[in-house]
């Protein structure tokens, strides 16, 4: 409906790495170059239709700030949906033939289904052959038990999204659309509306995506884990994104060195790391910021480790690990949430607008001045806070679930009915798409 021949890059991400893989085979010699041709197609086709206006627009403003008369062109394309995530999902395979985790798969139906897997094509989670591609030489035959369970998870990821996610979006928007309108306590509560907003929106996409698979036989992996639970920023990213996450530890962390090298190589591996994790999530400057600062992150609370360790010893709260703990969740998730800023914002310069008016004044304003009436303030606070509470107890499951997905049927049946008559009241209908069907 949006560009049909778009359909061509799919096919021909899914033609080459499926040739590729035999090639690398058939021909053991040319296993490095048949690799390089993956990666140059898979990537080729991102860089064109997603970083080379980026670009392009980049190198004119360096030509513009000295004065060189110098017009480049633009590229006037649409951005394939789904782009960056069957690119990633198909390279993945190629790596995992090259280095022998696996070997080739021969039918190229299960290949191309593999690739176009449609509950998780357009934003994830981006699975991996290994895991994934045995399953479709699986019978699967009915289980009521298993199609329960996967469509209370595509309820509760619906629930997140509508009911949640599309309500904080109302204020968010009005905020972070017209930054220089605002200061202190509206930007606050935007800052943590949009923290709650893109987690609702994220997680509930994959929530429906490995429901929808689950109904059907498929397992799909767990994409978040309570991500503002987190009590350091490395924890925080081992819950978030969990499928991008775990591919670049295996496919570009790794292969860089990890942390077997030297400390000035590790920095250098954690900052590439970070830079393209935010360049992959969109062609801004903003996005680039973002990952720095999460590498910044990472690389301040790696080297005060010690130093922290000793602060907390000596006013005692090791012998309170409770408090420690919360502590630490707090402060972490208020760095996600600063970082926040530069991923919503549209430019770098409404960020920096937004961050400086925040301890501005304005604190006394109604924060329903902005988008919504003071009702839906209040019900989207209690619904966050209901989230918290929910998703706060630990039950101890490796696979996504629904929050009670392992309670009776009692309880089953009064979460299913309501979050149905929850969603069908207070859900926001509408064109509100995903946010990371734009990635």
């Amino acid at each position: 409906a949006w560009k049909a021949e778009y359909l061509v890059l799919i096919i021909a991400s899914t033609a080459v790495d499926y040739f590729v893989a035999l090639g690398m085979t058939r021909w053991q010699s040319a296993k490095k170059p048949l690799l390089a041709l993956s990666i140059a197609t898979n990537l080729g086709m991102l860089f064109a239709f997603k970083y080379a206006n980026f670009v392009s627009d980049s190198v004119q403003a360096v030509f513009d700030q000295f004065h060189v008369a110098i017009d480049l062109p633009g590229i006037d394309l649409l951005l394939p949906v789904g782009i960056s995530f069957y690119t990633f999902q198909s390279m993945s395979y190629t790596f995992d033939v090259y280095r022998g985790a696996r070997e080739p798969e021969r039918h190229a139906g299960i290949f191309a289904l593999y690739v176009a897997f449609f509950p998780q094509l357009v934003a994830g989670p981006i699975e991996r052959a290994t895991h994934l591609l045995p399953q479709f030489r699986q019978d699967h035959h009915w289980n009521t038990a298993r199609v329960i369970d996967g469509l209370q998870l595509m309820l509760w990821g619906f629930f997140k999204k509508v009911v949640i996610a599309d309500r904080l979006a109302l204020y968010v928007d009005a905020v972070f659309n017209n930054p220089a309108d605002h200061s202190g306590l509206p930007i606050v509560i935007a800052a943590y509306f949009f923290a709650f907003q893109i987690y609702c929106d994220f997680s509930g996409y994959s929530d429906i995506a490995i429901g929808a698979a689950r109904v059907m036989g498929y397992d799909i992996m767990r994409n978040f884990r309570r991500p503002y639970m987190a009590n350091t920023i490395a924890e925080f990213w081992r819950r978030w994104h969990i499928s991008l996450t775990t591919w670049f530890r295996d496919y570009l962390y790794i292969p860089l060195g990890g942390n077997r090298v030297g400390p000035v190589r590790w920095m250098r591996n954690v900052i590439i790391v970070f830079l393209v994790s935010g360049l992959w999530h969109g062609a801004n400057w903003t996005f680039i910021i973002w990952g720095a600062l999460h590498a910044a992150y990472y690389a301040v609370e790696y080297y005060t480790a010690s130093i922290r360790e000793g602060m907390t010893k000596a006013i005692g709260l090791t012998r309170v690990p409770m408090l420690h703990r919360a502590i630490q969740v707090v402060i972490t998730f208020h760095l996600v949430t600063i970082a926040w800023f530069f991923f919503r914002a549209d430019t770098i310069s409404n960020a920096w607008t937004l961050l400086t008016a925040m301890p501005a004044g304005g604190w006394l304003n109604a924060p329903w001045a902005y988008g919504m009436p003071p009702e839906e303030v209040v019900l989207s606070i209690l619904l966050i806070i209901a989230l918290l509470i929910i998703e706060g107890i630990d039950r101890g499951e490796e696979e996504a679930r629904s929050p009670f997905g392992t309670s009776s049927t009692f309880t089953r049946s009064a979460f299913t009915y309501t979050a149905l008559m929850l969603i069908l009241i207070f859900g926001k209908t509408g064109a509100n798409s995903f946010i990371y069907f734009q990635f």
